[in-house]
């Protein structure tokens, strides 16, 4: 379970930095982002497995071709896309808000799965994290910038965020349950398959952008464009998802919940680095309060259960 965390904390790491892409690319558009992230993501993939590729594919099977491509579209495309668009017309502040409850969702869904701890048992931690959360989010909410939107786009937007909540709090706990069901693939096997399908469903999305009024906006930088994209694709993506495969596939569903709030932490450490700035008081206490909330669930996942030491010898 500990190379589990090892592994969750590693993909955090690797995950926080789609948080500072859309600042180093801000003229480009949520869906140019997206796409463009994982076509470079698949095509990395590609060039990965291709000794093996053909040995790979006649493995899968039908019903797995469906897995990997509902996985591709919760897990990425519509996620991203969902969560950028509720960040447009909701705000930071109530995107933010929304997604900072993906440890307490995924928790929550797989709370009956083998290995998972009692909700009861969970409390400390989970009032820890929640406590965390929302120092974050009153913090964001003093200092958000004044807005002018109309009612029905904010709620518009937060509808989008609680869309991307789902997406992603179903894809996790999925994923997990899948790798767990079938030892049949490696973890780096079921994420260069997760790659394919994600960059197969970005390519059929943009030729049907621009097929239908998608335009190359020209005067923009579109080598330093496909840098970042395609260094975002190889960390974020590749041996980010990797990682969490294998945190996945070793730690309970309801620990693995936790561990989703290490992105949330190496996102706001690289936004800080990116704007060469220190925490705010608020800021700080919810970063220690997480770290806190994970460590605790840990230690209480890692306990010899009741009565253990206790077993008569055989």
């Amino acid at each position: 379970m500990w190379y589990g965390v090892l592994c969750g904390l590693a993909a955090g790491a690797f995950w926080g930095m789609i948080f500072v892409m859309p600042r180093w690319l801000a003229e480009f558009s949520p869906m140019e982002l997206a796409l463009g992230r994982y076509l470079a993501y698949g095509l990395i993939t590609l060039l990965l497995l291709l000794p093996r590729l053909n040995g790979l594919l006649r493995r899968v099977t039908r019903a797995e071709c469906a897995v990997l491509l509902r996985h591709a579209l919760a897990g990425n495309v519509v996620y991203y896309l969902l969560l950028s668009t509720g960040v447009q017309l909701a705000g930071v502040a109530a995107a933010s808000l929304i997604i900072g409850l993906l440890p307490l969702s995924v928790t929550l869904l797989g709370r009956r799965d083998h290995g998972a701890l009692p909700l009861r048992q969970l409390a400390w931690p989970l009032t820890l994290v929640v406590a965390g959360i929302a120092c974050i989010n009153v913090d964001v909410f003093t200092h958000a910038q004044g807005g002018s939107q109309p009612w029905a786009t904010v709620a518009l937007g937060m509808l989008c965020a609680f869309g991307a909540l789902l997406c992603w709090t179903w894809y996790a706990v999925d994923n997990a349950r899948f790798l767990k069901r079938n030892p049949q693939f490696s973890g780096a096997e079921w994420s260069g398959l997760y790659g394919l399908s994600t960059g197969v469903v970005a390519l059929a999305l943009g030729t049907l952008v621009m097929a239908f009024g998608g335009d190359g906006a020209a005067g923009r930088d579109w080598l330093r464009f496909w840098s970042v994209v395609t260094i975002v694709a190889l960390g974020a993506s590749v041996i980010g998802n990797q990682l969490w495969n294998l945190a996945s596939r070793r730690v309970p569903v309801t620990l693995s919940g936790q561990l989703l709030l290490f992105e949330t932490l190496f996102g706001l450490l690289y936004g800080f680095l990116y704007q060469h700035q220190m925490p705010r008081p608020l800021e700080l206490l919810a970063i220690v309060l997480l770290i806190a909330g994970v460590a605790c669930s840990v230690w209480m996942h890692a306990r010899p259960p009741a009565g253990a030491l206790q077993a008569p010898p055989a």
